[in-house]
């Protein structure tokens, strides 16, 4: 029997951790699997892509799409056309796709029409906020795919509610949790703290969701919050390029840079941002990934939106809903750094062998071919 020919595609940060432990694991079956990694672009400079790649021990990308940057329409439809022409000429078996950029949906779309299996991995998860972009592509592509990999029983839940066949869901566990015990032990060593000068106590702070970045009401609301707290500990700060942007139209950026103990920086590797996430005081962020590496660390997160689609971090992990408003911020990191903060556990088969599962999966239950 000829080797399942499988299309993996990755297009923005938040998907290579989890996709480098379903590529090692193909690995250890090379007369079962082909599996080809497709990059669209979607985030493209070294301190958003490239460096991730090599951190993470995955291999170069087969295929680049060179999409780039641009709003969701067109981000969308420039990964759907270049995904369209890769899928014509290299014939495919299975297309896995994981989280849930624009470049997720735009490949399931494309290999859905194709006929094509789609697998989803960390499928279910839900925001119940179809005001966010990311929503939209969740449902979407659980709709369409035929194998969800699901990381809690929350998502099993939301899929069953949402109707899809429970032949097609599959409980495997958190795929970037095993990125993150793998190399937990190797961040250990990395001198970022020292780099930034940091000493003692800090926080940690992340910010790019549109909401919170686009607006200036809203990211001078939250940049007066940190105001203050930078008074009573360091924070530091990995700005990410688009709120950069923002916060220099906005004429936020010399306020920033005029904080004491606010430390700027710029995006950070990931084994980097592993060690600082792991030995702060608190994590401040908008951001999904980091609710869970939080939950997984023990490390109380204070998650700047209304709504989380990870909420298994809410009710079993580390993490607190504070949205942007700058009173409930400072109110919640006082309890924080008063108390010691919310306790937490970790879920279910957060365990480091989600990739292991998948592949087990796939191998039990093979998809149909196409080509």
């Amino acid at each position: 029997m000829d080797r399942l020919k499988i299309v993996n595609v990755v297009g923005a940060r938040p998907n290579f951790m989890k996709m480098a432990p379903l590529m090692a694991e193909y690995a250890k079956h090379p007369s079962l699997f082909a599996p080809l990694l497709v990059h669209t672009g979607q985030h493209f400079d070294d301190g958003m892509s490239d460096i991730f790649f090599r951190q993470l021990g995955m291999r170069k990308a087969d295929a680049h799409l060179g999409v780039n940057s641009g709003n969701h329409a067109q981000q969308t439809a420039r990964v759907m056309m270049e995904m369209d022409g890769f899928l014509q000429s290299n014939p495919t078996d299975l297309v896995v796709v994981v989280g849930d950029v624009n470049s997720t949906m735009a490949a399931t779309l494309v290999a859905a029409k194709r006929n094509i299996p789609v697998a989803h991995v960390e499928a279910g998860l839900r925001s119940f906020d179809r005001a966010m972009p990311e929503e939209v592509n969740r449902v979407v592509t659980d709709a369409l795919s035929d194998y969800c990999f699901t990381h809690s029983e929350e998502a099993n839940v939301n899929l069953r509610r949402e109707g899809v066949a429970a032949d097609k869901i599959f409980f495997a566990g958190n795929v970037m949790i095993d990125s993150l015990l793998r190399l937990k032990e190797e961040s250990r060593h990395s001198t970022i703290r020292k780099t930034l000068g940091v000493e003692g106590a800090y926080a940690l702070l992340t910010l790019h969701r549109p909401s919170n970045v686009d607006t200036q009401s809203t990211l001078a609301g939250i940049l007066g919050a940190v105001r203050q707290i930078q008074q009573d500990i360091a924070v530091v700060f990995p700005v990410h390029p688009r709120t950069k942007k923002r916060m220099q139209e906005f004429g936020l950026w010399e306020e920033a840079e005029g904080m004491r103990n606010l430390k700027l920086a710029d995006p950070i590797g990931y084994l980097d941002m592993l060690h600082l996430t792991a030995h702060a005081k608190v994590v401040l962020s908008d951001s999904g990934g980091v609710q869970e590496e939080t939950t997984l660390l023990g490390v109380p997160c204070l998650t700047l939106r209304e709504n989380t689609e990870r909420s298994v971090t809410v009710t079993e992990g580390t993490n607190i809903l504070v949205g942007s408003d700058p009173k409930r911020i400072l109110d919640e990191f006082r309890n924080i750094t008063g108390s010691g903060g919310k306790r937490g556990r970790i879920p279910e088969k957060w365990d480091g062998k989600a990739a292991e599962r998948i592949i087990r999966v796939l191998i039990e239950n093979p998809p149909r071919r196409v080509r």
